[in-house]
């Protein structure tokens, strides 16, 4: 049955819809199996939830709620059982600001089976520094759901400084149920104060003729997925942001070629721009869709990362190819170090982020392999203690690639060894 409402009574629906949730009404929520709780950090069990896709790939949709008076990151682990396999992923999200929410999905190909089971999620989140975005959605006529089930309308940065990618999240709802967790469609570079932008959401087509309305609007600063393949025996890190889809990704023999599924089920045209480590200035990208060559822009940042970006066709689907890789690839220091990782120690440095989120960085690397202290375990047992000072100078520099990893690893192995950190 297909629900036609104006925008007006789309409004009415949504401000309903933030009254009757306030704290009382996720304490209600907490004995019901499968919602996620840390603490005020949790997943309604109404707004966790899977389907198939229009083009049959199972889908994971969830929406987290902050309900602290500090920010956090939250990472969200979701299993999924099909026939006596369990597949699994783990995304850690953006900051989610004190009172916010933060939709999010996750893609999982290879369930094939009729009957899978969506088990339920697993979530933790580390305390961080996170003032809320300074975007506000309109909530006016302007508002509005098309007769194909999506929905444009405008954004404003109400606060002093420019935004750069912002994000638009939403829920969509079915008649007492939801349906899909959607984003906005096409690419916003930057909005400055006081700037109003459009954006434009589309849900699924599988579920379009079932959509009443929509609600949760949630606007973050910048969100990427970070992916990660095998690239001549070693791990290769890279990340992409995208209206559109990108699984299974595979290195060819010489490491020379990436090949991946991609996947636009909308009827619009959106854009992708992935983000790889340069290890040679003469590296030169192209890009094929099922063999078609592919206009793209390449550019380096001041991170010495690659930015391959591209437009995505409507609908378009089926296997991507980026080649123009360096040959005899050499990972050496930086290939495995994720830039996740580095922009951490540049934040902490200048004291943006705790030392708890900084030290969670750390028991990424050494459980990765990705620096080698002597005499530890594979994790940080105690992040309580200080750590001084001269510590953050060497982090900063590290993240600016001013010193190496050995060199950095070095004044971890002293912290450790001096009792400041322990192993």
């Amino acid at each position: 049955m297909k629900f036609t409402i104006n925008a007006s009574l789309i409004i009415s629906i949504f401000f309903v819809f933030l009254i009757f949730t306030p704290l009382s009404f996720a304490n209600a929520l907490e004995s019901k199996t499968g919602v996620t709780h840390s603490s005020k950090v949790w997943i309604p069990e109404e707004e966790f939830l899977s389907y198939f896709d229009s083009n049959g790939i199972y889908t994971v949709v969830g929406n987290v709620k902050n309900e602290n008076n500090f920010a956090v990151i939250p990472t969200i682990s979701v299993s999924v059982k099909d026939d006596d396999i369990m597949y699994s992923n783990t995304i850690q999200h953006v900051p989610l600001a004190a009172g916010k929410e933060i939709p999010f999905k996750i893609k999982f190909p290879e369930v094939i089976g009729n009957t899978p089971i969506l088990m339920p999620s697993k979530m933790t989140f580390d305390k961080t520094e996170k003032e809320p975005i300074s975007i506000e959605v309109f909530y006016d006529k302007t508002l509005i759901i098309h007769e194909d089930g999506h929905i444009t309308g405008k954004i404003q940065n109400t606060g002093d400084k420019t935004i750069h990618y912002p994000k638009v999240f939403a829920v969509v709802h079915g008649y007492e149920k939801v349906l899909d967790i959607v984003q906005n469609m096409n690419f916003i570079e930057k909005i400055g104060p006081g700037e109003v932008v459009d954006f434009s959401m589309y849900p699924d087509p599988s579920i379009t003729s079932d959509i009443y309305y929509y609600s949760c609007f949630a606007v973050t600063d910048s969100f990427v997925r970070p992916v990660y393949t095998e690239r001549n025996g070693e791990k290769f890190y890279f990340r992409y942001d995208s209206g559109s889809w990108y699984t299974a990704p595979q290195f060819n023999e010489k490491g020379t070629e990436l090949t991946m599924r991609t996947q636009n089920s909308f009827p619009i045209g959106t854009y992708a721009n992935f983000e790889f480590p340069s290890f040679s200035e003469d590296e030169k990208f192209s890009v094929f869709v099922n063999n078609e060559l592919k206009k793209n822009i390449q550019s380096i940042d001041e991170m010495k990362n690659w930015h391959v970006a591209f437009n995505v066709e409507p609908l378009e689907s089926g296997e991507i190819k980026i080649t123009g890789f360096k040959e005899g690839y050499d990972p050496g220091d930086a290939v495995l170090i994720p830039d996740w990782i580095k922009f951490s120690a540049a934040w902490w440095a200048d004291k943006e982020i705790d030392n708890d989120v900084f030290v969670r960085g750390i028991d990424f690397m050494i459980k990765e392999k990705i620096i080698i202290v002597s005499g530890t375990s594979d994790e940080i047992q105690n992040r309580e203690l200080i750590i001084p000072e001269w510590f953050r100078n060497n982090a900063l520099w590290w993240s600016q690639d001013n010193i190496n990893n050995e060199t950095f690893a070095k004044g971890l192995e002293y912290l450790i060894n001096h009792g400041i950190v322990q192993v």
